[in-house]
Formats: structure tokens, C-alpha cells, sequence
């Protein structure tokens, strides 16, 4: 594994992608080290979908944690040629004038995930499909071509 950066290869740490801490209701404009709770970081409880990536010798496959979502409820698409994005929504449950909360700790709000593809990904055959809670998506990669060796017979 090689540790130059190049600009063509997956780069987990570009903020233009991903930014971990994006929507969190600390960081650099938090006054206090426990701000109070807002609907902001509601929104940002579900923000971060837990998402494993792993490549195998044919494809790419993404496995999104998205419990209690319907497959309508999330969408998968390929921007701008190259950019995986998985994104969908929970909603709040609704509240009744006589229902009386004890604790809300399941999360509600937006989510979006982007993942920069490597250059042998075919995104136009993406295959994406939901069960159990789990989202999976199979980008396939193009075979690596080995270059054609011809023997050149030697005179003399």
C-alpha cells in the first residue's frame, strides 16, 4: 500500500467529501463544552450512517447501517462521474397532546455519505439492495489487463 497522495485515489480524509464533525453541536463556534440541545443536533445524531467500505477482486461493496429506514426512504447515486452518495431521512415520531416522553434517544433527521470511487470502478453497473436494516451497494471493477508479453526471437 502505497502512502503518496494522488488526487485520482480515495482519499478518506477529504473535507470536501466528508467532514466527521460537520452539524455536531461543538466545535469552533461552541461557547460551552456542553451547548444546549438543539434541533441541529438532532439532525446531526443520524448524520453520521456507519458505512463500511471493502474491496474485493471483483467490486467495491458499501454496507450502510440505515435500521428502521424503508428502501424508499434512501437513495443511492453516483455524482459527478465518480462520487458514491448515500443519503435518506428519518422522521420524527409523531407526538399525541397526551403522550408523556421519558427519554428520546433513537435518532431522527437527514443523512449523506459521499465516497470518492477509484478510477477502475464501473458506476454505470452500481447494483444497490436493502436488508435487515442494511444497506448494500456493489460497485464492480474493471479487470486489470495484463500487459501482452510477445517473445522477440534473438539472431546472431
Amino acid at each position: 500500500m502505497s502512502l503518496i497522495r494522488r488526487s485520482n485515489v480515495f482519499d478518506p480524509f477529504s473535507l470536501d467529501l466528508w467532514d466527521p464533525f460537520q452539524g455536531f453541536p461543538f466545535g469552533s463556534g461552541s461557547s460551552s463544552l456542553f451547548p444546549r440541545i438543539s434541533s441541529d443536533s438532532e439532525t446531526a445524531a443520524f448524520a453520521g450512517a456507519r458505512i463500511d467500505w471493502k474491496e474485493t477482486p471483483e467490486a467495491h461493496v458499501f454496507k450502510a447501517d440505515v435500521p428502521g429506514l424503508k428502501k424508499e426512504e434512501v437513495k443511492v447515486e453516483v455524482e459527478d462521474g465518480n462520487v458514491l452518495q448515500i443519503s435518506g431521512e428519518r422522521n420524527k415520531e409523531q407526538e399525541e397532546k397526551n403522550d408523556k416522553w421519558h427519554r428520546v434517544e433513537r435518532s431522527s433527521g437527514k443523512f449523506m455519505r459521499r465516497f470518492r470511487l477509484p478510477e477502475n470502478a464501473k458506476t454505470e453497473q452500481i447494483k444497490a439492495s436493502m436488508e435487515n436494516g442494511v444497506l448494500t451497494v456493489t460497485v464492480p471493477k474493471e479487470e486489470v489487463k495484463k500487459p501482452e508479453v510477445k517473445p522477440v526471437q534473438i539472431t546472431g
